[in-house]
Formats: C-alpha cells, sequence, structure tokens
C-alpha cells in the first residue's frame, strides 16, 4: 500500500492514448482520458478520483464502471488493482417524485 500513498511518485509526462475518448462511466459521462488525468495529476486513490470526477457516483453507483476505473487507476500507478482500497459500496439508486413519499401514512 505505500506505492499508491507515495505522492512523491513521478508518473512521466501524460501522454493521450488513441481510446482516451472511450466513455467509462456512462452515467457520468467519464472518459478514460479523464480518469488518466486525473491520476497525472495527483489523485492517486480510487476516492480521489470518484470525488474529483464523479465516476461511479450516478445512478448504478459504480456497478458498471466500478472495475474498469480501478484498472484505468492501477495501470497509470502501475500496481496492481487489488493495492487500491475499495470504494465505499451502495445500492444502485433511482429518483423518486416527491408525489411517492406524500401518499405514506402518517406515523410511519
Amino acid at each position: 500500500m505505500s506505492g499508491v500513498c507515495d505522492r512523491a511518485r513521478d508518473l512521466g509526462v501524460f501522454q493521450s492514448a488513441s481510446d482516451d475518448g472511450r466513455i467509462i462511466c456512462r452515467c457520468e459521462e467519464i472518459t478514460k482520458g479523464e480518469i488518466r488525468r486525473a491520476v497525472h495529476d495527483g489523485m492517486f486513490n480510487l476516492h480521489e478520483v470518484r470525488r474529483f470526477l464523479r465516476c461511479g457516483m450516478g445512478l448504478c453507483q459504480g456497478q458498471t464502471c466500478g472495475k474498469l476505473v480501478r484498472a484505468i487507476i492501477a495501470r497509470e500507478l502501475n500496481i496492481s488493482a487489488a493495492e487500491l482500497d475499495d470504494a465505499t459500496a451502495r445500492a444502485p439508486m433511482r429518483p423518486l417524485e416527491m408525489e411517492i413519499f406524500g401518499r405514506e401514512a402518517p406515523g410511519i
């Protein structure tokens, strides 16, 4: 785990890749290049990348993109994906209309 937290790590100059435009997080429309750029800008763990870009924080709560985001971060840091801390898991959500809450019986 010490390699992940080492902020003095030199990742080299960010170089664009041909697939950087590929959307990884469909809920928040985050591309592979945005994730790679965030790592090169100093976000060395999954929590930081998620908070900065909001990848994995949309309706699916990372159920679709979580493994891909983890793999991209690990590849950029040149570490194993297992070395990254797990993100906080939440159940997939969907918006509800306030009318639904208004139908609840009093006292519940």
